[in-house]
């Protein structure tokens, strides 16, 4: 039963699909779905507001009108039922990667006394770490995110990092990283995926980072391909990697 009360409005036009405000949402009742905050269900929020204090972008208030009256009980379902969604992703859900999970809450951060790209030397301590978003893995980042403006882009097949010893240094440093796994993980949906983040963001270039074994070169793959999808001309450079650590091709694509 609709009753007049006080609820969350979300405005699409504001938000960037941060995901900041989803954890902050103690009933869950904001998820990303398709790059945007999203109300879920009238009844999983309370009209408290706790969300509000978390969105960059001013794309949330509170409003008062007729709305499905909260309930508690069905809350605590949707938390249950949270708990199990952000430990596995199903292919082709229209849900966003976020599902409430903490360790997908989208972040960027200067890299802490670490090199940027321009700073970056042949000194520079290999204890320093590069990273300057989270998260990572393609399965849980946002197609939509504030990492991908004018950034930088390093996709980086999942064994790389552990090959390339200097993979900090030389090639994550001030870039934005994706990382994943073509032949263990869905390939068509990092193939749609990778389509979304390169037509709905400003990516200034593309490096992919991928693995001599064959099977690894399906990252490379994939991406061309999206690139192409999109019909952007987004500048690409493909690097194999030896198990060993050694560059043994790059070439560039446009």
């Amino acid at each position: 039963m609709k009753t007049l009360r006080k609820i969350v409005r979300i405005d699409e036009e504001k938000c960037d699909g941060c995901g900041l405000c989803a954890p902050a949402c103690a009933e869950g009742a904001i998820q990303v779905i398709d790059g945007k905050a999203r109300l879920v269900s009238e009844v999983y929020c309370d009209g408290l507001g706790a969300c509000l204090g978390e969105c960059p972008q001013g794309a949330i208030t509170i409003e008062e009108r007729e709305a499905e009256e909260f309930d508690s009980l069905a809350v605590e379902g949707r938390l249950k039922s949270l708990s199990r969604a952000d430990k596995q992703r199903v292919a082709g859900d229209e849900k966003e990667e976020f599902k409430g999970c903490p360790g997908a809450l989208a972040r960027m951060f200067e890299p802490s006394a670490q090199e940027t790209a321009s700073g970056a030397g042949e000194h520079t301590p290999a204890s320093l770490s590069a990273l300057g978003n989270w998260p990572v893995q393609i399965n849980l980042v946002p197609v939509k995110a504030p990492c991908f403006k004018k950034k930088e882009l390093l996709i980086s097949a999942d064994c790389v990092p552990f090959a390339f010893g200097d993979f900090h240094r030389r090639f994550l440093a001030g870039k934005t990283l994706l990382v994943g796994c073509p032949k263990l993980d869905d390939a068509e949906f990092y193939l749609n995926k990778l389509t979304r983040i390169f037509e709905q963001n400003e990516v200034v270039s593309v490096e992919v980072l991928f693995m001599e074994v064959p099977c690894c070169f399906g990252m490379a793959n994939l991406v061309q391909l999206a690139l192409e999808r999109t019909g952007k001309s987004i500048p690409a450079t493909f690097t194999k990697v030896s198990i060993k650590g050694e560059v043994l091709e790059r070439r560039e694509a446009i």
